[in-house]
């Protein structure tokens, strides 16, 4: 079986630019599969406060790449080049 990347988009209700986030993933990934994870910031304190100012934030596989959008060519090209660890 194929492992897939993960990506995680920490968010929270009401940020559109978390909505174009969501929006530009769910594009690459029309083309370039990989699992998506949503993470409500405001679920824990920690969170909302480590995420508060730079979300929508974006991870692969852990590393985070992006803060207040995404670059959907690089993410692309990361995900071509992606392979399981």
């Amino acid at each position: 079986m194929q492992t897939l990347p993960t990506v995680m988009l920490f968010s929270r209700p009401g940020c559109h630019l978390c909505d174009d986030a969501r929006l530009a993933l769910e594009s690459v990934r029309a083309d370039h599969p990989f699992l998506l994870e949503e993470r409500d910031i405001e679920d824990d304190d920690a969170t909302f406060k480590a995420y508060l100012e730079r979300i929508p934030v974006v991870a692969l596989d852990g590393r985070e790449l992006y803060d207040f959008f995404v670059d959907a060519d690089d993410l692309r090209g990361r995900l071509i080049a992606w392979h399981p660890e």
